[in-house]
């Protein structure tokens, strides 16, 4: 016989608690009792009816824990394990809600805090829609009323989009793997610019293939931006919470996707009016820019009436000043020639002057020392030249008038 020892059997109680499928995946009612919370804020507390009680353990983390409190009636979510260092089999909590809640709520509750915890809920991963989508992936059943409501409203509000159906059923225990292997379908098709998932409303029951796992992790995994609209606007799935947008009816979920045709025409009729005046502003606003350079250019121009005027302006004074200019010069040069005429020789010779020369080297004789008694002499005078000889040399100077004559005499040599 094998002998085990306590940790091997207590090892054993947990391995199997925790593998059991039953006990691993646990809901239970009952009543609250016995309860602690820790300085980490965890709970301790025993679940009871009229027969039996069950010890339980519950962390901060986990959900519900607000609802904890001794004689309240709960349900609860978890799975059973061993505690080895006190030997101890205990009820772990994942998840606490209200007496009278259901199974499938409980398993809601449970999937959502899972699934959020990894991230599928996140805000900042969903994307913006189209504004002007060509082609409208549809997920729904065929022949209920939502895919025909869809249509109308598409119809109605903007006729050129193309709506492609993925046909799938929308309730029943084959229902969640369909949806997923529509919603695949169109990704691979590829002409999508938006998925519409939908289906009419119901009780949570009928609605639960939109709270599969599957479904929202397909619906995370399109590239196509998705659009949830199941039920009514009361309604929340898993579905709505994964997709990029939620509606809260299908026929909401229509006019979300497409653009409303009567709107766009009002703003394209405003925008023509506003590119009208826009256009008309700037026309007037670039008309007055150019008045206002043709006035500077205007400006800019000389005034030719004045520049006429001021050339004849200029032409009487440069007249003026060229007549006054010649008249000084007739005045200067008839003194120059008056002056000129008073050194001429020969009109000094015509106011009874002479000019002596000695015959043999034509020498002007202006000194008696110049000549001797005898030498050959010439006389020139207004109208010819008279031959003489010097006789005697008389040493008197001459009269003062005949100084004065004798003193035009260099000047008269100097011209001759």
């Amino acid at each position: 016989m094998a002998v085990y020892t306590v940790s091997q059997v207590t090892a054993y109680l947990r391995e199997s608690l925790e593998s059991d499928p039953l006990l691993s995946n646990l809901y239970v009612l009952g009543e609250v009792s016995n309860l602690r919370v820790s300085s980490a804020g965890h709970s301790y507390f025993t679940l009871k009816d009229g027969q039996a009680v069950l010890n339980c353990v519950m962390f901060k983390s986990q959900t519900g824990a607000g609802l904890l409190s001794n004689g309240a009636s709960v349900s609860t979510h978890g799975h059973l394990s061993f505690y080895e260092p006190r030997g101890s089999t205990d009820f772990m909590v994942d998840l606490v809600m209200a007496e009278g809640v259901g199974e499938l709520a409980l398993e809601l509750e449970r999937l959502k805090l899972r699934l959020g915890a990894e991230g599928l809920f996140e805000e900042s991963r969903k994307r913006t829609l189209p504004v002007f989508p060509q082609v409208i992936g549809l997920v729904t059943s065929p022949s209920g009323a939502v895919f025909h409501d869809i249509q109308n409203v598409i119809r109605r509000r903007y006729p050129l989009i193309e709506l492609l159906l993925s046909p799938t059923q929308v309730q029943g225990d084959r229902a969640a793997p369909n949806i997923v292997a529509a919603i695949e379908a169109l990704n691979r098709n590829g002409r999508a610019d938006v998925i519409i998932v939908a289906r009419g409303g119901g009780s949570l029951e009928d609605l639960w293939p939109f709270n599969e796992e599957s479904v929202a992790r397909a619906i995370y995994a399109s590239r196509i931006p998705v659009v949830s609209a199941v039920g009514h606007e009361t309604d929340v799935t898993i579905a709505d919470l994964v997709a990029d947008v939620r509606a809260p009816t299908p026929s909401a979920a229509a006019e979300l996707v497409v653009p409303d045709g009567n709107v766009l025409r009002q703003d394209l009729a405003e925008l023509t009016i506003r590119s009208q005046r826009a256009i008309a502003y700037e026309l007037q606003h670039r008309g007055n820019e150019v008045q206002a350079l043709a006035r500077q250019l205007d400006s800019a121009l000389p005034d030719w009436d004045t520049w006429r005027r001021r050339i004849d302006d200029l032409g009487r004074v440069a007249h003026s000043s060229l007549a006054n200019r010649l008249a000084l010069s007739q005045v200067e040069v008839g003194g120059m020639a008056q002056r000129m005429g008073a050194l001429d020789p020969a009109a000094i010779l015509r106011r009874g002057f002479s000019v002596v020369q000695r015959a043999d080297d034509d020498a002007v004789v202006s000194r008696a020392a110049q000549v001797s008694t005898g030498d050959a002499l010439t006389i020139t005078v207004s109208d010819g030249v008279i031959p003489a000889t010097a006789g005697a040399i008389s040493p008197v100077g001459p009269p003062a008038k005949k100084k004065k004559a004798a003193a035009q005499m260099p000047e008269m040599e100097r011209l001759l």
